[in-house]
């Protein structure tokens, strides 16, 4: 499969969505902070059309140096096997890596720094799927775990698991919350409640993105599969929507959300 094909549908995919949260008035309002723009249009350029084919090229070569005698060495693994290790492979790698990020709020650590370029959006749209700090394209695991599938002859795998992460991306993070009322019903809700312990529904991101009432940003770490909050005691299945979304405090400058460490500027967040 060719990614770059799938990805355009993608990416096609999400201007539609967003199109479509603009025209319903989802938009409306939501983008106060100064610089918002120019952060979320310098992060597609820098980081998703710069960064991000150099850091293809960068894992290659690094899993290539590495483990030199492991190339293709799972090729023969059938796509019915390999999608299922491969997602639950990257989730739990993401997962890890997400929740650490989390963990060093206090601390104010390294990572949590530029993890939070994606949490101190007030708003929650299908945006915020691409407002990053550019150095998360280097961290973020998916890079490396997808990279180490493709490099050991899991090529088809990874293609199909990047697309259905980046697609789940667009539905967790889309206004349109189909899952609330699905979540109430008397005959469904129950069920859907349960499956909410296997697959991330938006209520449980959105959770994430949220504090006060039905926000929780330290719960909740998983992208697609929430099996890894269940397993390790961090899931939170909301009732509602969260009571605010962002960070409590005051925002850095965008250039420091942007660019961080690299740039540091503005007064530093109550957390």
């Amino acid at each position: 499969m060719d990614i770059r094909v799938y990805m355009m549908w993608v990416t096609a995919g999400a201007v539609l969505v967003l199109l479509a949260e603009v025209v319903t008035g989802r938009h409306k309002g939501v983008y106060k902070a100064r610089g918002e723009f120019p952060l979320l249009g310098l992060n597609m350029a820098i980081g998703r059309f710069l960064i991000g084919p150099l850091m293809a090229v960068f894992v290659a070569a690094v899993w290539g140096f590495f483990l030199p005698r492991f190339a293709g060495s799972l090729s023969a693994m059938p796509l019915w096997l390999a999608l299922p290790a491969v997602l639950l492979f990257a989730e739990f790698c993401f997962y890890w890596v997400h929740r650490w990020a989390h963990e060093g709020v206090k601390k104010r650590s390294l990572l949590w720094m530029i993890h939070r370029t994606h949490h101190s959006a007030t708003y929650m749209n299908v945006s915020v799927w691409m407002r990053l700090n550019v150095f998360w394209y280097i961290i973020i695991p998916n890079a490396w775990t997808m990279g180490l599938a493709i490099y050991l002859g899991l090529p088809e795998a990874a293609g199909i698991a990047i697309v259905l992460i980046a697609v789940w991306n667009i539905v967790t993070h889309s206004n349109f919350r189909w899952d609330d009322t699905v979540r109430r019903h008397k005959v469904f809700g129950p069920a859907f409640r349960a499956l909410e312990h296997v697959i991330v529904s938006p209520g449980i991101h959105h959770t994430h993105h949220g504090f006060g009432k039905d926000g929780a940003s330290y719960r909740n770490f998983g992208v697609m599969l929430s099996v890894w909050d269940w397993v390790f005691g961090t899931l939170h299945i909301p009732e509602g929507r969260p009571w605010r979304y962002g960070l409590p405090g005051h925002n850095a400058h965008w250039l420091e959300e942007l660019a961080y460490p690299l740039v540091r500027i503005g007064r530093p967040r109550a957390d």
